[in-house]
């Protein structure tokens, strides 16, 4: 176990170690705490030192001025096996109380273990030069490291909670990080088939069998939508609703500690696991344009789609290239107002490269908020209006494309002025797949 030390306990020991100075007369005193080497053999330790008195002792402590004994492994974690002392005459002592809690050197050095159900949490070493220690000093000695070794591990306890909360932490944003993925995922079909469900309402006849199935259908998706909107404010938590659980600070001491490297979260997004394979871009998009036109019809815009045959195939991931596209159509659509258009124009070329360029009429995205596009939750001046939105359809298509090796572009105002105005900039999406080989 990695061990760590709060500014709590380190203050604990230097009150500790002044009580020997200013009630017993030590001139040096140090308080050490064992760390298990993860990388040594499995008979070696390491002490490490915590707090010294006086401080200017620090640097003899790297030539072992206390002359510690080597520890070993059976010295860690049995305070039965710790040595003991000899007596006076040279024997071994078998009746000294304190026989098997302390190791004398030299007559002047105290060594106290600090142990705690048969595990070594460290040492307390103390001395003195002017004269020996008596019984009574030493029972007062050995209630201090009594204290210092209750709140060590009191201390251990409380490194082990936070831990445990941080992982918790990490753990509930992971998940919060899928809920969001699935559900944005969720929502571009189900907009498809509220809209299908009202076409069939308005082309069929009153009395029309089918009308009171096509109205269920547009009844069940706003219910769905509902649901999904109180479904967001349940999972929607802040930074600043889990400020009031503690983590440690910025002004505890760590003696050593271990730092795990929170691994980029693993999304469930479409594609995931299946291989890549060479598709045309024609096939993929058709199907999108279907439902794109009938949002569209809805809205009353304007969607253009310009596919050139005979384009070259690509290298992508067929699930993850629909919902790459998907999400950029619809953010298309849900930011041009009414009576705007949208244009869509396939076999744009660079390099190695097939790109698809997704054109809109809306007010465009501001410098300062093109610099985060991609940040998972940032809409920026979009988080201000009353388009609905997550934050979540571009990063998706960003992470997914760079999975298949390719990139996307964004200009604003749009790149293409065959359907932009000064009073309408737009935006460009340019989607860049690398051109399947042979």
């Amino acid at each position: 176990m990695l061990m760590s030390a709060s500014s709590e306990f380190v203050a604990l020991c230097r009150e500790q170690m002044m009580l020997l100075v200013q009630g017993l007369g030590a001139s040096l005193s140090v308080v050490y705490l064992t760390q298990e080497l993860v990388e040594a053999p499995a008979n070696e330790a390491k002490l490490i030192p915590l707090v010294v008195y006086p401080e200017t002792a620090v640097g003899l402590l790297s030539t072992n001025a206390l002359a510690l004994p080597k520890l070993n492994q059976k010295f860690l974690t049995a305070a039965e096996e710790f040595p003991t002392p000899p007596n006076k005459s040279g024997t071994e002592n078998t009746t000294e109380p304190h026989s098997q809690q302390e190791y004398l050197l030299g007559g002047d050095q105290i060594v106290l273990p600090l142990i705690y159900e048969d595990m070594m949490m460290g040492l307390l070493v103390t001395a003195r030069h002017d004269r020996a220690w008596n019984e009574q000093e030493r029972t007062q000695v050995e209630h201090i490291a009594q204290t210092l070794t209750i709140a060590c591990i009191l201390d251990q306890r409380r490194t082990w909670l936070e831990v445990q909360l941080h992982q918790q932490q990490i753990l509930q944003e992971k998940q919060q990080d899928l809920l969001d993925s699935l559900l944005h995922q969720f929502r571009n079909p189900l907009t498809a088939l509220r809209t299908f469900g009202k076409l069939l309402i308005k082309r069929l006849r009153p009395g029309d069998a089918n009308r009171e199935v096509a109205e269920s259908i547009v009844r069940e998706s706003d219910r769905l939508q509902e649901l999904l909107k109180n479904f967001d404010e349940v999972i929607d938590f802040q930074p600043e609703d889990l400020a009031s659980l503690k983590l440690p600070q910025e002004n505890e001491v760590f003696v050593e500690a271990t730092v795990e490297k929170d691994s980029k979260p693993i999304l469930l997004l479409p594609g995931t696991g299946e291989k890549e394979a060479d598709c045309y871009l024609a096939d993929v998009l058709q199907p999108l344009l279907v439902s794109a036109q009938a949002i569209a019809q809805e809205r009353n815009l304007e969607l253009i789609a310009e596919i050139p045959p005979n384009l070259p195939l690509v290298r992508a991931n067929l699930k993850a290239l629909t919902e790459v596209f998907s999400n950029i159509i619809d953010n298309a659509l849900k930011y041009t107002p009414a009576g705007g258009k949208i244009l869509i124009q396939a076999g744009q070329q660079k390099d190695n490269f097939q790109g698809v360029a997704i054109t809109d009429t809306g007010p465009g995205i501001p410098p300062q908020d093109l610099e985060h596009l991609g940040e998972r939750r940032y809409r920026g001046v979009q988080a201000q209006t009353e388009i609905p939105g997550t934050g979540l359809g571009i990063s998706i298509a960003k992470q997914l494309i760079e999975q298949m090796q390719g990139e996307i572009e964004v200009f604003s105002p749009a790149l293409n002025s065959k359907i932009t105005s000064p009073q309408a900039p737009g935006t460009t999406f340019i989607v860049w797949l690398p051109i399947a080989k042979g």
